[in-house]
């Protein structure tokens, strides 16, 4: 199992992300990843990153299409993957509707119809064989409205890629979304996995995607972001976690649209999650937290003295996953994962 580490978004660790980085990478992790909402974006640290770190590979975890065409996707990750050598992991994901309505100004509509066009079209870019026309449900390009002036041409990407495929990872924990990250991506990057639950929850959406694509389990690259906290007070540990966890399934998107409460339930905890969300949006906070129970957060994170965390780390060994990305800016954290892993 690889490890990968991610910070958040780089805001989260501004001043001294760098030095972090440059830990993990000394302690032999495969990747770091950046994640974006509506605060800093995902490529800009990860410049950065590739002039400090001359090893670690660069995630974004996760950029989101509607914040950018799938030309400017193409052209920023082809750029970024030449200036780190070839080290890119381009992660995508479709966002909410909150974010997409509230802050990129598009609608939330198709959104995994827009996915898929997104990342051929990406692929098509990257690939230079032929000056670019699609013309799908979502993306028409050259354009061809009747609002436009009709002097759209079709382009190629003026420089030669570094790499013609560069891997492609989905964001997804909708039952939908999975499937189109089996059918489509090179990887995989679920928040909230449950090593426990993965076959009788995960697998099967997984599974048809993969069948759809005629590729096996073991050609994906499954790497779920994991909340480490570590520390030798178990139940302050688990606090952390817990104000973690009760900000995303309670106030992670609108009552009637949150992914991640919809995942914590098909995991059998429909009288947890919709108590959490209550609170959460009826501005009880703390009580929302207090509301998470400690088994749930001993399923979805790493949490805890060393020992506790071995113990749990068996579970996600024997899973499918084949990255194990650490949601932490605990130095600790980087040091006992790559311990227990290495």
């Amino acid at each position: 199992m690889r490890l990968g580490f991610a910070p958040g978004s780089w805001s989260a660790v501004a001043g001294d992300g760098l030095a972090l980085v440059s830990m993990a990478e000394r302690l032999g992790f495969d990747s770091v990843w950046i994640a974006e909402s509506w605060g800093t974006d995902a490529f800009t640290p990860l410049a950065a990153i590739a002039a400090r770190c001359p090893r670690i590979r660069l995630g974004t975890g996760i950029a989101q299409i509607a914040a950018r065409t799938p030309a400017m996707t193409a052209m920023t990750a082809s750029t970024l993957d030449m200036l780190s050598d070839g080290r890119l992991l381009l992660g995508l994901g479709i966002s909410g509707p909150q974010v997409v309505e509230g802050w990129h100004g598009q609608p939330f509509e198709r959104p995994l119809a827009r996915m898929r066009e997104h990342v051929a079209i990406v692929r098509e870019i990257m690939r230079r064989e032929r000056t670019l026309e699609h013309h799908g449900d979502c993306y028409d390009i050259p354009y061809r409205g009747a609002d436009g002036r009709g002097l759209g041409k079709a382009l190629k990407l003026i420089q030669h890629p570094l790499r013609a495929e560069v891997p492609i990872y989905l964001g997804a924990i909708g039952p939908r979304n999975i499937t189109l990250a089996g059918e489509i991506a090179d990887g995989w990057i679920p928040l909230l996995m449950s090593p426990q639950r993965f076959d009788d929850v995960l697998a099967p959406p997984l599974t048809r995607g993969l069948q759809r694509s005629g590729r096996a389990l073991t050609q994906l690259d499954i790497a779920p972001l994991v909340w480490t906290v570590v520390g030798d007070d178990l139940d302050e540990c688990r606090r952390s976690v817990k104000r973690r966890l009760a900000r995303t399934i309670g106030g992670y998107g609108a009552r009637s649209a949150n992914f991640y409460k919809d995942l914590v339930v098909r995991y059998g905890n429909e009288d947890v999650a919709s108590r959490i969300q209550t609170l959460w949006l009826g501005g009880e906070r703390e009580q929302a937290a207090a509301a998470v129970p400690d088994a749930l957060v001993d399923e979805l994170a790493l949490v805890g003295p060393e020992r506790h965390i071995a113990e749990q780390l068996q579970a996600w060994q024997a899973s499918p996953a084949t990255t194990l990305i650490a949601y932490t800016t605990q130095p600790e954290a980087l040091r006992t994962l790559a311990k227990l892993l290495r």
